[in-house]
């Protein structure tokens, strides 16, 4: 069992990720998601889009999956291990990779903005979005696994109250933006092996500070005995979908 646990952990430890993706986890882990679907809804709003914008874009996994896209398309994202990864992605697809936060948006008014667990700023949205233009966003609010946090032993740097969805409704239509779609879910994911929870906890430091196997060991091995007996632990994701259109 021990060495079980150390050659989970390692593995875990050797997968690291690349953009913004999340493929190791296939198999020792799964969720039921949201029951909205982000990528249908996504899809089914480009034919209209004559300008799109990406937030966040990570490696541009989500966005290259969109393919083909609106003329003018364009991509941010802040991270610089993402950017190459996301231009080499993207650039073929015709779209403008920018370095930019959700803060420093590049210029322009586009048909549609599209922010998938990126920052949403929503003054900068307002001021990106052409008359009559189009926010589709899906956000990770911050009551997201509360039960991971708590297992290993590391506080939460959030306030669960402070990124929900009627936060974000008020900043949006603060804004000047109407808000058309407003929904928010608590969505069970099961981690199957003591690996996968290792992966998670690396791959979203700012949900999990300070994360390091060694310091956690006693933790992580309770919850590897727990995974053992019963064949998985559950936390919840906190998700909440968003749709606001700006005015003509």
């Amino acid at each position: 069992m021990a060495h079980d646990y150390e050659t989970r952990v390692e593995e875990a430890l050797q997968a690291g990720m690349t953009g913004w993706d999340f493929s190791w986890l296939k198999g020792r882990a799964d969720g039921e998601g949201p029951s909205w679907d982000y990528g249908r809804l996504a899809r089914a709003r480009l034919p209209r889009a004559r300008s799109l914008l990406d937030i966040d874009t990570g490696g541009g996994e989500f966005l290259a999956s969109l393919a083909p896209l609106p003329p003018t398309s364009a991509a941010t994202e802040n991270w610089p291990p993402n950017l190459p990864l996301a231009r080499a992605r993207l650039s073929p697809l015709g779209v403008e990779v920018h370095r930019a936060s959700g803060r420093n948006l590049p210029s322009g008014r586009f048909d549609l903005i599209l922010n998938r667990h990126g920052l949403l700023d929503a003054a900068s949205i307002r001021a990106a979005l052409a008359p009559g233009g189009r926010l589709l966003t899906q956000q990770v609010g911050s009551r997201n696994q509360p039960e991971l946090n708590e297992a290993v032993g590391i506080p939460s740097p959030a306030d669960p109250d402070g990124w929900t969805l009627d936060v974000a409704v008020r900043a949006l239509e603060g804004a000047g933006l109407r808000v058309t779609t407003a929904r928010e879910e608590m969505s069970p994911y099961v981690f199957r092996d003591i690996g996968a929870v290792v992966f998670q906890l690396c791959a979203v430091p700012w949900q999990f500070p300070g994360f390091d196997p060694s310091a956690h060991e006693s933790a992580l091995r309770r919850l590897d005995r727990h995974i053992g007996r019963t064949g998985g632990f559950t936390a919840h994701d906190h998700r909440f979908l968003i749709e606001a259109r700006a005015g003509s």
